[in-house]
């Protein structure tokens, strides 16, 4: 289903962490990517950072953003493979109010249709802490442009019926 341009759109207040031991500013395509997607569908980012794959710093930095009214949204890439250095899921998980099952059940069926069995390796979450929502996506930007184009895009549209996740916004986005 398209969105409905008569209605209006809520632009929503995000931040895009990349979780990373390995990447620096200059190589960050995934959260280029996120940045760039969230501008170009009428959002704002209103904070943007990289964290070390620890969960303890990835805890520190989206509790100050949950506990922070002027951000609405956190989309964090990275950390989700199956390997020793996932931290991701383990350091989100607590922080999260209310998990969306459905998130991560689709982005792996969506990955299944892209990569075969190899989305089993990833990880992905959605939720809500304290009235942010809270997405983990894997650190490709392929992984990225998918869970966007195919879940995230419509779901933060205001306009998206028959349901989305941006309406509730829709009467608090002048506060």
């Amino acid at each position: 289903m398209k969105a409905d341009p008569t209605q209006p759109l809520v632009s929503l207040r995000c931040a895009v962490l990349t979780i990373s031991s390995r990447r620096q500013a200059k190589d960050d395509t995934s959260g280029n990517y996120l940045d760039a997607a969230l501008r170009e569908a009428g959002h704002t980012v209103q904070a943007r950072s990289l964290c070390p794959d620890d969960r303890y710093q990835i805890r520190k930095m989206l509790s100050d953003w949950i506990a922070d009214p002027g951000i609405q949204v956190i989309l964090c890439n990275g950390g989700t493979g199956f390997t020793h250095q996932k931290s991701t899921i383990a350091a989100v998980t607590p922080l999260l109010d209310q998990v969306v099952p459905g998130f991560g059940e689709l982005f792996r069926h969506l990955s299944w249709l892209d990569i075969g069995a190899s989305s089993l390796q990833s990880d992905a979450l959605g939720g809500m802490a304290n009235d942010t929502l809270v997405f983990c996506l894997p650190g490709s930007t392929g992984a990225c442009r998918l869970a966007w184009e195919k879940i995230l895009q419509p779901q933060l549209d205001s306009r998206q019926p028959p349901c989305n996740f941006a309406s509730a916004y829709r009467a608090r986005t002048s506060d």
